[in-house]
């Protein structure tokens, strides 16, 4: 889809309200304040003495902040808004800042269920603003360079990622039932799909607490995924394994026709293959402040940017299949997931607006392609008369009679400040 363009340059930078002033939210308003183009207008967080905290440790005690990040940046006169509140408020506090006519950079998960996801992407084609998710691994250049490497090797096989790690967190990740697979694995989903650039078919996942885990819910688990490619991708990872530990990256292999590129998360990736090969330098891109860089260069130019939201909505779709199928004990796939999440979206979808726009999708796989490329359109997308009766409106009701599929409201975070990137 296209979206409205914001002009911006280091004399007129683009003015941004930061919503959420916890531990992430701070890391954020560092790199809004370092970035070039870029003006912190002001910083909301519902515990007004949290938001205070937050602009004195950026050096700018004057600046405004409040409680309503919408409201804040009406007052303050800001363009745009970063979300960084808990994953429980990104849907609500991104869609009042869509129809309040402000473009949002929002930490991930795009929403913390899949059939609010797909509301936030109806949101923005209905109002015509950029939105956009920071998937942090995506601008990690070492990645990147994997990316190029794993073009020269012809088909893909395999592509496997081994995560061990023994954080003690504390709060709600020690207590929700995927701590694993909701809070961490996303990354990684959202790294195969970049490495491959396809998507994904079906999962097989099963998920387990060793007896010494310290995790309520299940702090292991072991995923296969079928790509469109034909590619498998394999998940193993533990939240509890202490020695020997891996990056946070996890440590990747991914093997094809003509050879094998390895990447241990931290340092460069090397490429094993019977010929030497040109490897491109990756984009001058890294972490939040690389995410940053690309949304404002995305209002400035109009170029759909890596993460916004028709494109991010199937790292998520990844998430919740695999919980699916770990809960069930059956492999899931990903096409009758998307289902259920839009059937879920169309019942509990509070705006007739929005929902129109749901109901125009012809299928949901479809409607996360099509619109998400879809660079040559001039004006937002419009809201048909509900009338109008496309393929999905009628799977929805045969949908709802059927097992649900995982909603990952259990992730909410018991006021803890957010899930991190």
């Amino acid at each position: 889809m296209s979206f409205r363009t914001i002009a911006s340059s280091p004399a007129e930078p683009l003015r941004v309200v930061v919503a959420g002033a916890g531990n992430m939210g701070r890391a954020w308003l560092t790199a809004v304040t370092a970035a070039p183009g870029v003006e912190l207008a002001g910083v909301a967080d519902l515990n007004l003495t949290a938001a205070k905290d937050a602009v004195a440790a950026v050096g700018r005690p004057g600046l405004a902040y409040g409680n309503d990040a919408v409201e804040l940046a009406r007052q303050t006169g800001a363009q745009a808004l970063i979300n960084v509140t808990v994953p429980e408020a990104h849907h609500s506090v991104t869609t009042a800042a869509l129809f309040a006519g402000l473009p949002v950079l929002g930490e991930k998960p795009v929403a913390d269920s899949l059939s609010r996801a797909l509301s936030l992407v109806a949101a923005a084609e209905l109002t015509g603003e950029l939105f956009m998710v920071s998937q942090s691994r995506r601008w990690n250049p070492q990645l990147s360079r994997l990316r190029a490497m794993t073009r020269h090797l012809g088909p893909i096989g395999t592509i496997t990622t081994d995560f061990f790690r023994a954080p003690h967190f504390g709060g709600f990740r020690e207590q929700i039932a995927q701590p694993l697979l909701i809070d961490m694995a996303i990354h990684a989903f959202d790294a195969v799909r970049f490495l491959l650039d396809c998507e994904p078919v079906s999962v097989y996942c099963q998920s387990y607490n060793p007896q010494w885990s310290w995790y309520a819910g299940h702090a292991n688990a072991t995923a296969v995924f079928e790509m469109e490619s034909g590619t498998r991708y394999v998940y193993n990872g533990s939240w509890c394994s202490t020695g020997a530990e891996t990056s946070w990256n996890g440590r990747w292999r991914v093997s094809g026709q003509n050879g094998t590129a390895l990447w241990n998360g931290d340092d460069e990736p090397t490429l094993h293959t019977p010929t030497e090969c040109t490897i491109p330098d990756p984009p001058p891109y890294s972490g939040i402040g690389g995410a940053l860089r690309v949304f404002v260069e995305a209002l400035r130019t109009g170029q759909r940017p890596s993460g916004e939201v028709h494109e991010n909505v199937m790292s998520l779709a990844m998430v919740e299949a695999a919980v699916q199928s770990a809960r069930t004990g059956r492999p899931a796939r990903i096409d009758a997931v998307l289902t259920r999440a839009y059937a879920d979206a169309v019942r509990a979808e509070d705006r007739a607006d929005v929902c129109r726009v749901l109901q125009n999708w012809p299928a949901v796989r479809d409607a996360l392609a099509t619109r998400g490329s879809d660079l040559g359109a001039v004006d937002p997308v419009p809201a048909a008369p509900l009338g109008v009766v496309e393929p999905l409106v009628g799977q929805v009701d045969r949908v709802r009679e059927s097992p649900g599929a995982g909603d990952l409201g259990e992730a909410e975070t018991d006021g803890h400040p957010q899930t991190g990137s």
